[in-house]
């Protein structure tokens, strides 16, 4: 029989603030952290919006590296694992290195340290550096970074499955556990607000001019974001053990390509679908017994339609009645964080009751006509969740959290 993983560490920095209880009351209350861009001029753009993390000091968050010595996006992750292994309460103590490991998604890794390469270059620098763009760049320095700083040792791996990546990450962290590889895996997402990113959607027409409206009538596209989010894994042995709090189960997970198009997603979702069952036979469980879906719920008018019709193939009728909201709703598309953060949404929603809600809804689209908890909160004994990401290239991941016994 193979053992429980469960997630006793939560460690969040987005939009709405940084810290579990902070995110976790924003999000409850409906509010935004969307507001006018200000990482770089937008005026080039005929989009000004955007989900940044404001006011944020890495400082306070590193002991063993110096903050300057690596990029926005792996300080992020940083002060995410940080949050996380506090709040895991002595996760790590007496644990030899080589037992705790580190897996972490993104979609862009560290995409501003090739726009200041790039300044340099149009300012007349030429090609000499100062080497940062070669320590600082490539992706996988962000897990580097959170392994080097907390000092672990064991299984490291970084996964840049765009959107879905968050997700990934933690399916391969729950791999490494099973396995018996580690006794302890950090598990999330970063990315960092960039221009690359924000002209990239912009030229696709994706980027909603004020608000993100997910499954709304009028809904006019994503807001990009910014963001980490870190989840503390260990077997459930191991947790019982040592008395600490178990936010919640990993039950399952399932991963899928479309194999179809480069940006869009396959017409009737048919990788979504895949994804979901296969989470659900790793499970062991029915489709009747998901109490509520943190959606992808990205605001455009394709995806939200395409997601509506993978969750009725896969829930059928009840598709319509079971509650699935949107948070890119309050803090926007965070990219290769966004499902990290949606899984720790689904933890917490199991913990405390309650589901955060879809903001920014006012007309329902008949093509959209799901449950999305619309404005407001609700208080919902969640059983089981499902979060679902879905990303360009094709990628698919859901993941399903329960209630852990005991």
């Amino acid at each position: 029989m193979r053992p429980s993983v469960v997630i006793t560490g939560i460690g969040l920095i987005t939009p709405l603030g940084s810290g579990r209880e902070t995110v976790w009351r924003r999000l409850l209350a409906g509010a935004s952290g969307i507001a006018d861009v200000t990482a770089f001029d937008t005026a080039a753009y005929p989009v000004h919006r955007g989900g940044e993390v404001k006011d944020f000091d890495p400082a306070p968050y590193f002991e063993r590296l110096a903050p300057a010595s690596v990029g926005r996006a792996s300080q992020l992750a940083v002060a995410a694992a940080r949050l996380a292994v506090a709040d895991a309460g002595g996760v790590l103590d007496e644990l030899a290195p080589e037992r705790a490991g580190v897996v972490m998604g993104t979609t862009s890794g560290e995409p501003r340290e090739i726009e200041r390469h790039n300044d340099r270059l149009l300012a007349g620098d030429g090609a000499a550096g100062d080497g940062a763009l070669a320590s600082r760049y490539p992706c996988h320095v962000i897990a580097g970074a959170v392994a080097a700083e907390l000092d672990l040792a064991g299984p490291n791996a970084m996964i840049p499955a765009a959107c879905a990546a968050g997700n990934y990450a933690i399916g391969h962290a729950v791999d490494q556990l099973r396995a018996g590889r580690a006794d302890v895996m950090l598990a999330g997402g970063a990315d960092a607000f960039s221009r690359i990113t924000y002209a990239g959607f912009a030229r696709l027409g994706a980027i909603a001019p004020e608000c993100c409206q997910p499954f709304d009538r009028d809904r006019k596209g994503m807001i990009p974001g910014e963001g980490a989010a870190v989840l503390v894994l260990e077997r459930a042995a191991r947790a019982r053990a040592r008395g600490a709090r178990i936010w919640a189960e990993v039950q399952g997970y399932g991963l899928s390509c479309d194999a179809h198009h480069m940006t869009a997603a396959h017409p009737r979702g048919d990788g979504a679908v895949r994804a979901m069952r296969q989470a659900l036979a790793d499970a062991g469980i029915e489709p009747r017994a998901v109490s509520y879906v943190s959606a992808h719920g990205t605001g455009t008018a394709i995806n939200d339609r395409l997601e509506t019709t993978a969750l009725k193939r896969v829930f059928g009728p009840r598709a319509r009645r079971l509650p699935a909201s949107s948070i890119k709703s309050m803090i926007g598309h965070t990219m290769g964080a966004a499902s990290a953060i949606e899984a720790a949404v689904c933890a917490l929603a199991i913990a405390d009751r309650r589901v955060p809600p879809t903001i920014n809804f006012r007309r329902p689209d008949p093509d959209c006509d799901l449950d999305c908890v619309p404005n407001e909160a609700r208080e919902l004994e969640v059983a089981v969740a499902m979060s679902n990401a879905y990303a360009f290239g094709g990628y698919n991941a859901s993941v399903i959290f329960r209630r852990s016994d005991g």
